[in-house]
């Protein structure tokens, strides 16, 4: 009898958006781990490409490379995915991990606030789905079979508090990630049975842009989830994997939380 446990069989390559900071960056590096070769996509951040050289530098196996890209350009998308297929092999999966938030009252919100968040959490996440279906269902790749893993929130069912009965004022933030989560279970109906896509909705995360919030926030909001921390970015990432993986082979269309317990309450 084998005493390997639970082992995630990952091949290929596969794509993380935003995969270079924060939950984007831990998602690399398990996917590094696992042995898949990784493309990191970024749109300006200058460290990207020292990022994928620092994971390639502690995983000699796998490739990892980072590739510029706006994600909010269909094009652009699509061709930068093709090149992915041609340089790091063959395209198993993606996860469309990169978001924004404008934190701001509602009433002085502005168009320009609506199209920079919902630009990057709804139509960057839809062109790059729509690029990862493009090479498995036009070009044929992987045999026209993939698995998608897009970041949702918590936030998409809640309204995070800044204090008690205080609402954080981020109502963009909570309705983008609110569309791409149902935005996922159209993309799962209309790709089955070869495409499988499904959501992962973290809670409250230790990031670089979490760790810059007001420290009374932060305390208030870790005091409320019943396991009373923010998670670790590495923490996230084993729903990820197992939804790109084998042992998801009959889940496509669902909303995974790892919120702490926060949505208990």
């Amino acid at each position: 009898m084998s005493n390997a446990g639970l082992v995630m069989k990952l091949s290929g390559c596969v794509i993380v958006t935003g995969g270079n900071r924060g939950i984007g960056k831990a998602y690399s590096q398990a996917l590094a781990k696992a042995g898949v070769n990784v493309a990191i996509i970024y749109k300006s951040s200058k460290d990207a490409p020292d990022v994928a050289k620092k994971i390639q530098a502690e995983h000699k196996n796998i490739k990892v490379k980072a590739y510029q890209c706006d994600v909010s350009d269909l094009d652009k998308t699509i061709e930068t995915f093709e090149q992915i297929d041609t340089d790091m092999g063959t395209v198993t999966g993606l996860i469309a991990n990169a978001g924004v938030s404008v934190v701001k009252p509602a009433v002085n919100l502005t168009s320009e606030d609506f199209r920079r968040v919902f630009d990057v959490n709804v139509l960057g996440v839809f062109n790059s789905a729509r690029a990862a279906a493009h090479l498995w269902k036009h070009n044929g790749v992987n045999n026209g079979r993939g698995s998608i893993v897009i970041t949702a929130s918590m936030s998409v069912q809640i309204i995070n508090q800044a204090g008690s009965n205080e609402p954080l004022t981020q109502v963009f933030y909570n309705s983008s990630k609110a569309a791409v989560c149902n935005l996922s279970k159209g993309l799962a109906a209309e790709w089955a049975p070869r495409i499988r896509v499904n959501t992962v909705s973290p809670g409250y995360v230790s990031t670089d842009q979490t760790d810059h919030m007001d420290k009374a926030i932060r305390d208030h909001q870790a005091n409320n989830v019943p396991l009373k921390r923010f998670a670790k970015p590495e923490e996230i990432t084993g729903q990820a994997l197992l939804l790109l993986s084998e042992h998801a082979s009959y889940m496509t269309g669902g909303d995974y939380l790892v919120d702490g317990g926060q949505l208990i309450w």
